[in-house]
């Protein structure tokens, strides 16, 4: 018994070093930076990084920026991915044909994909010419105010079929029983959908809005490509701040806004849990 015990104990240590290695000492150092005024005289100020950081005003857009960006673009990616998923369940003929076209964004690299967008809403892009033929002037997208709908676009194009895959394996995994009952009963399709599609589609959802907030970090990636370091004020996100942060060594501010930011995403997803069980427990009674 003691020597069977004894290889999983090792792996299990070995993974606890790993933890504290890789996640428990760098929080704990960040932490040290975020209290001191810089990592060369270590002069502990309290608080006083994260005060300043509040005041910040390109902080502060950056933040406004990127609750805007999600409270649009994730509850309406949920929404689309669905709604496709559905759709496309219900096909029987060319389903793998469609979840292919709503797939291929996902493995096309970044630069690609930047290349792309930016011909396409550049101020000499096709968009801009085919607006001409009805005497639209030409807009600059990527600097002016409808950034932020080009950025939403380009988080929309390239995850939703990401969502959509998810979706579909969570509707495949629903007995078809359940909808031949209903149909005995006489049930719409309005009560079909919420009492069995949406109620064991809630872990995939649940899933899916985890997912979906993670990645709307990612789109950082193609807006940074194409517009640098300092992008229109409608499309600078807590991400550009942190990298010019990092870029200029300031390492107090870089690190408080990271903590900043673990704090908004630790609240995100106790609230997510907790309205996932909840609305579980409604849909069940």
């Amino acid at each position: 018994m003691k020597r069977n015990n004894i290889i999983p104990s090792m792996m299990l240590s070995i993974s606890l070093l790993g933890f504290l290695f890789f996640y428990l000492f760098p929080f704990i150092i960040s932490l040290i930076y975020g209290l001191t005024d810089n990592p060369i005289n270590m002069k502990f100020v309290g608080l006083k990084n994260f005060s300043d950081l509040l005041q910040n005003k390109y902080f502060m857009l950056g933040l406004k920026n990127t609750a805007i960006f999600m409270a649009i673009s994730i509850p309406l990616n949920i929404l689309l991915s669905l709604v496709i998923a559905l759709v496309i369940n219900k096909s029987t003929k060319y389903r793998n044909h469609f979840s292919l076209v709503f797939l291929i964004p996902l493995v096309i690299p970044s630069a690609t994909i930047a290349f792309f967008w930016e011909n396409l809403f550049s101020l000499n892009g096709i968009v801009n010419k085919y607006l001409s033929v009805f005497g639209i002037e030409k807009i600059d997208w990527f600097q002016s105010k409808y950034g932020m709908l080009v950025m939403i676009f380009i988080f929309l194009w390239k995850n939703i079929g990401y969502n959509m895959a998810l979706f579909i394996s969570g509707l495949n995994n629903i007995p078809e029983e359940y909808y031949e009952c209903a149909d005995i009963e006489g049930a719409n399709w309005f009560h079909k959908f919420t009492k069995i599609t949406l109620l064991y589609l809630m872990p995939t959802i649940f899933l899916v809005l985890i997912m979906t907030f993670v990645n709307s970090f990612k789109v950082f990636k193609e807006i940074y490509i194409i517009t640098g370091e300092y992008p229109h004020e409608s499309l600078y996100v807590l991400q550009h701040y942190m990298n010019n942060m990092f870029l200029s060594l300031n390492y107090s501010k870089l690190v408080s806004a990271v903590y900043i930011l673990t704090i908004v995403i630790v609240f995100f997803v106790a609230v997510v849990f907790k309205t996932e069980d909840r609305f579980a427990k409604d849909l069940r009674s």
